[in-house]
């Protein structure tokens, strides 16, 4: 089990952006393309993915166990990794069956899917939910909801190296921060431990506080033995997770009119969206130079289509 191949910078490039925001307030702000690494297991899902799949191909498991919604990149990610690398997967989901177009691929993927309920998928964190499942499946690791844990954050070492090297080709000597989506925080987390205080990480929020982000970057960080700060959380999440409203229809008609780069509505939209009101309440000073992370999703804009074009 495992991601084959080196992340080089020709898979995921650092592209510059000029917005006329941006460019107004003297932002000079690129983007890393984590989405265009794989078709199918790009975006952080490939870095979230790699300390799992190791630990799993280490203790010889015999396939991978997950959870999610019906519109899930993390199981999306997964089932494709196993119909890639010929490994059972199973995945547990929240709520009652449901067609959606992720839900189709992961059964095309060869996933074989457990609806939960709603009040049975709240149940995955009380004891004993985890040690039911891989009785019923033994032998199978179970991949933390979204890929968090300290191996997924793990995953983002490379990172750092890999803006490192496509620096010059911006014409910049460094960077100043660098602003991502944050949905379960297994990512910044996993920025944070290794830019090791040498840039500031700003997470923007998807979900509403109270969802436990603040909480996950903070163990994710005492487990690694960093400290708790280098970052800084802004929210991002319009009143609820996935909850798209018109403002956001508009900026991502905007983004996709503009076609510098791809967006969707429940994590890298709202995200930018975020860093646009920042940079237009002058939050940071002009000259700037800000890396923004695409973290992938993209699959997921199928489902939203109907509600951003209702929307607007």
């Amino acid at each position: 089990m495992g991601l084959a191949g080196p992340v080089g910078a020709a898979l995921a490039p650092l592209q510059p952006l000029a917005f006329e925001w941006s460019e107004q307030a003297g932002i000079r702000l690129a983007v890393l393309r984590l989405d265009l690494l794989d078709p199918l297991l790009g975006g952080n899902k490939w870095f979230k993915l790699q300390g799992h799949l190791q630990a799993a191909q280490a203790a010889g498991a015999r396939g991978l166990l997950s959870l999610g919604g019906a519109h899930s990149n993390h199981l999306h990610a997964l089932a494709a990794a196993g119909q890639r690398g010929g490994f059972a997967t199973v995945g547990l989901l929240r709520g009652e069956p449901q067609a959606t177009p992720t839900v189709a691929d992961l059964q095309a993927f060869g996933m074989h899917l457990h609806w939960l309920g709603y009040g049975g998928y709240r149940a995955r964190h009380q004891p004993g939910f985890a040690r039911q499942w891989q009785q019923r499946y033994p032998g199978f690791y179970l991949v933390p909801e979204g890929g968090g844990g300290l191996p997924g954050a793990a995953g983002f070492a490379a990172i750092p190296a890999l803006l490192r090297q496509q620096l010059a080709q911006l014409g910049w000597s460094d960077y100043d921060g660098c602003w991502l989506a944050a949905g379960t925080g297994t990512s910044l987390a996993g920025l944070v431990i290794a830019e090791a205080g040498a840039h500031l990480l700003y997470g923007a929020r998807v979900v509403p506080a109270g969802h436990g982000v603040e909480t996950q970057v903070s163990q994710l960080l005492q487990q690694a033995g960093v400290a708790d700060q280098g970052y800084r959380l802004v929210d991002a999440s319009r009143g609820g997770y996935a909850r798209i409203d018109r403002p956001l229809a508009q900026f991502i008609a905007e983004i996709d009119a503009d076609g510098q780069l791809p967006v969707e509505a429940c994590y890298t939209g709202k995200a930018l969206l975020a860093l646009r009101a920042r940079v237009r309440d002058g939050y940071f000073a002009s000259g700037t130079r800000l890396v923004f992370l695409h973290t992938g999703g993209m699959q997921g804009r199928r489902a939203q289509q109907q509600t951003l074009r209702a929307l607007l």
